[in-house]
């Protein structure tokens, strides 16, 4: 089970971080990525780490912006976003993989996080 949650509605330029729990199975030695939603648009998967050995990956568009991190004691994997612009406006999914943003698993219910 994997659980979203810190989205909300922040200004461009502004910073947020979203969190996704989950459990000790899920966490692992598995890629835990963020794959995001937008309205009209394909979906995107911005960031992924490696739970295993800390080894994370990020989209063009996510590279020097965003930083994907865990902390193994919670079994939980932090997007903290900064410089955000409004196309980063999107419904936010934490999913599981067995390659980087690529292939996925399973899914969480998603948090919204709104730049304007």
């Amino acid at each position: 089970q994997l659980v979203e949650s810190g989205g909300g509605l922040v200004q461009p330029g502004g910073s947020l971080r979203v969190s996704c729990a989950a459990s000790a199975l899920t966490f692992s030695s598995y890629f835990v990525n963020w794959v995001r939603q937008a309205a009209g648009k394909e979906r995107e998967g911005v960031a992924s780490m490696y739970t295993g050995s800390g080894s994370a990956y990020y989209a063009d568009s996510a590279k020097g912006r965003f930083t994907i991190s865990q902390d193994n004691a919670k079994n939980t994997v932090y997007l903290q976003m900064n410089s955000l612009k409004s196309e980063d406006t999107a419904l936010y999914y934490c999913v599981t993989s067995d390659y980087a943003l690529d292939e996925y698993i399973y899914w969480g219910q998603g948090t919204q996080v709104t730049v304007s």
